[in-house]
């Protein structure tokens, strides 16, 4: 039996979408987790942040959280203050999460196709689950779901323009085989997310 559509809308509860979020950034943190073990990279703001990390040295949660600020506001401005604060706070939970699995799941080899494959799947449900809750993790994600919402050009093929962008910027940073798998994971992610974000299969509130 399939939900009634046409039935009047019933928002999410505060519970309901925290344990949402919760739970949709925890996958998107472990999918990361699973990348830098294997020294990939994926797309958007998550993917230069590593970029810059592996290049730098710097902390990849901290570079994260703060190329992803300017972000909010044009949030805020598309689609208003709940969706900017979900943004802000997926995007902490993430950082931080990404962060604390450092010490707490350590990886001492990871097939460069395996952490991939995982990532793409682990982080594509994430963000799934962000876009049904009105969270993201900010940067071109916030633009993707923006521009499906406003034009219906889905929101995993706006991921893999950018991405391919970067990917080709990488390719000069990075060992060819290392942005070849990175690759095969950014489309997996991105497949995840164009056949599956649909908003009139459930409501986003």
């Amino acid at each position: 039996m399939y939900p009634d559509l046409t039935s009047t809308p019933k928002h999410y509860t505060l519970f309901e979408d925290i344990q949402g979020l919760l739970i949709a950034s925890a996958q998107a943190a472990l999918g990361i987790h699973l990348l830098r073990a294997a020294g990939l990279v994926t797309g958007g703001t998550a993917g230069l942040a590593l970029i810059l990390s592996y290049v730098t040295g710097w902390n990849f949660s901290l570079v994260f959280f703060v190329i992803n600020i300017p972000f909010y506001g044009f949030a805020y401005w598309a689609r208003g203050l709940t969706f900017c604060l979900k943004s802000l706070g997926t995007v902490t939970l993430v950082s931080t999460m990404a962060e604390a699995l450092k010490p707490l799941l350590q990886i001492g080899h990871v097939h460069p196709g395996a952490a991939a494959a995982l990532f793409g799947i682990s982080a594509g449900v994430g963000l799934l689950g962000l876009f049904r809750h009105s969270g993201s993790l900010g940067g071109v994600s916030i633009v993707a779901v923006i521009l499906q919402d406003k034009f219906g050009f889905k929101a995993g093929w706006t991921q893999l323009i950018h991405d391919l962008t970067l990917f080709s910027v990488a390719i000069f940073l990075l060992p060819a085989d290392r942005v070849a798998w990175s690759l095969l994971g950014a489309l997996i992610l991105n497949a995840v997310i164009a056949f599956n974000h649909r908003r009139d299969w459930y409501i986003v509130t």
